[in-house]
């Protein structure tokens, strides 16, 4: 008898995981996360960025209600304050 390869993506510890592109690289994350929620993960501060989520800019208040799912993209722009 022979089994197939289990098709589910498994992160460092075995755990399930989505793929996603962020900033154009290849980012595993945790399924079932909000948009708000994988900035959180991968260490951005929300309330300091800005993001396009598969070439649309969306606005702050959907991200803790946009799912995110294997394949999506992100751009993350990151808000830095300054002037002279």
């Amino acid at each position: 008898m022979t089994t197939s390869p289990d098709p589910t993506p498994r992160g460092d510890a075995g755990r399930e995981v989505i793929q996603l592109r962020i900033n154009g690289d290849p980012r595993a994350v945790p399924p079932g996360l909000s948009l708000e929620a994988v900035l959180h993960h991968c260490g951005y501060q929300p309330r300091l960025v800005v993001v396009e989520f598969n070439g649309d800019i969306l606005p702050r208040g959907r991200w803790q209600e946009q799912a995110v799912v294997d394949g999506d993209s992100l751009e993350i722009v990151t808000i830095v304050g300054g002037g002279s």
